[in-house]
């Protein structure tokens, strides 16, 4: 394991192994989908906040499903259906298309968590600490694993490659630890603990981990050991998600700062602060921006090479809630209770949309239809404007 601080090379009395580049050598990779899914907070295994497809500047609401209690969690999609968790202890199963409850199943706290669609099973944490295995199909538990805090973040999910290298489902908790567990079983591989919570997803890449902690710290874990490879001191909490692109991870943090760091090296690569304002949300990462909510009530656009701020877009709330590129545009949502698409170019407003209740979720883009939750308890769709809206 080798341990690297962004204001000094090396710390005596840590252990130290450099991984080199070959354990990025499939940088660019991500978990394959087609246009019409959305399986995993982020989209994708590396949590880059990019959804396939063109969106249209000008939506209408197509439906919106009502629930017992706020939505903190993501929606996510796949085969045609929309599920999220609500704090009214529900997990819940819609037709993608209008609405309609498909099935629910009931927990026994609230679940805050984004949900993962993989091999069949919908997993998600939970209020009380319990990851949940249900039948994606029918609802049906298959399983639960308890930690020992509650789980806000989504898990994320490490396809089998045979022999020494199955399956792993991982997944941080409050209780200072990341968990690998057997997806069919829910069995404990192992655990690697952190010095504080992990409220955010791990981001995953060649059987690598990469997550941060309250610790102030970027880790990077094996994931069929549990093991560390490196850790990075950022120097202030990391209390959202990074994305990895090409051998980088870019985050921001609580000290007010978006920051770009090389895997490999562990080296600074920029660092972008504008205000004295923390950084909640996960950044939408693409070939050439980084696009980021803040506490400043702004959407920050960063020129992904340099750092150097490209433009900025002003809310009336705390955008808490995690952006998403879609083609040359840019889906925001914000606690003033507005759904936002900007241009990526300029971050000129294209579209805005009055819920009238906060949105801490993060949207999900499936062949151009944007779905999020609000804190009022009501799950929305909004699709290109050809059509009357419809209510389930």
């Amino acid at each position: 394991m080798r341990y690297y601080s962004l204001n000094q090379s090396y710390r005596p009395g840590k252990l130290a192994c450099l991984f080199g580049a070959a354990l990025f050598l499939c940088a660019t990779a991500s978990l394959s989908r087609p246009e019409t899914e959305w399986p995993v907070y982020r989209g994708d295994m590396q949590l880059r906040g990019v959804a396939q497809g063109e969106l249209s500047s000008q939506l209408e609401l197509k439906w919106r499903y009502k629930t017992e209690g706020p939505i903190y969690s993501s929606p996510v999609l796949s085969d045609g259906r929309v599920y999220f968790g609500s704090d009214d202890k529900l997990l819940r199963c819609l037709n993608a298309n209008d609405g309609t409850l498909i099935w629910e199943t009931a927990t026994s706290s609230s679940l805050a968590a984004p949900p993962l669609i993989a091999d069949g099973s919908v997993f998600i944490g939970s209020a009380e600490g319990v990851m949940h295995a249900f039948d994606a199909a029918t609802g049906e538990l298959q399983w639960r694993h308890t930690a020992q805090d509650k789980i806000q973040g989504s898990a994320n999910f490490v396809p089998d490659q045979g022999a020494d290298k199955p399956a792993c489902l991982i997944f941080g908790s409050y209780d200072m630890r990341l968990y690998g567990l057997d997806p069919r079983t829910g069995t404990q591989r192992w655990s690697y603990e952190t010095d504080n919570f992990i409220n955010g997803s791990p981001a995953v890449i060649d059987r690598r981990a990469v997550f941060g902690g309250c610790d102030a710290f970027l880790h990077v874990v094996d994931v069929d050991t549990g093991t560390s490879v490196a850790q990075i001191e950022i120097g202030d909490y990391i209390a959202a998600s990074a994305a990895l692109d090409s051998g980088h991870a870019f985050l921001g943090h609580y000290g007010n700062e978006v920051v770009c760091i090389d895997l490999e090296t562990g080296k600074l690569q920029w660092r972008y602060q504008d205000r004295p304002y923390a950084f909640f949300s996960s950044p939408a990462v693409n070939a050439d921006s980084v696009v980021i909510g803040c506490r400043d009530k702004r959407v920050h656009c960063i020129d992904r090479a340099t750092g150097e701020a490209r433009w900025q877009f002003a809310t009336r709330g705390r955008v808490d809630s995690s952006t998403v590129i879609c083609g040359d545009k840019v889906v925001a949502c914000s606690e003033d209770g507005r759904v936002y698409v900007i241009a990526l170019e300029n971050g000129r407003s294209l579209w805005s949309y009055e819920i009238g209740e906060a949105i801490s979720g993060s949207p999900a883009i499936v062949d151009g239809r944007v779905y999020i939750g609000s804190e009022g308890g009501a799950m929305y769709c909004f699709g290109p404007a050809t059509e009357g809206p419809q209510e389930p």
